[in-house]
């Protein structure tokens, strides 16, 4: 069974449409899909739940308080 859906117009300025063309073309597909891919796009990021600010540091320590350089780092362990 075909899904319902509905028709409409849309005024999409000229340079606009030739990207979307262009943009089409590359993927393969019509501009009618890239355009139902966008307002989809836009439509589910509205509904994500933004992402929690993380707070460093992540884990506490109850270790002793090192506090080197990177110059010193580089004394004790060898990278390559």
């Amino acid at each position: 069974m075909k899904q319902a859906s509905v028709r409409t117009t849309v005024d999409i300025p000229a340079p606009l449409y030739r990207q979307l063309k262009e943009q089409a073309a590359a993927r393969g597909c019509s501009v009618r899909e890239l355009v139902l891919a966008g307002a989809r796009t836009v439509l589910l990021k509205e509904q994500r739940p933004r992402g929690r600010r993380v707070q460093f540091p992540l884990f506490g320590s109850d270790g002793p308080k090192v506090d080197l350089t990177n110059e010193q780092i580089y004394e004790y362990i060898e990278f390559p």
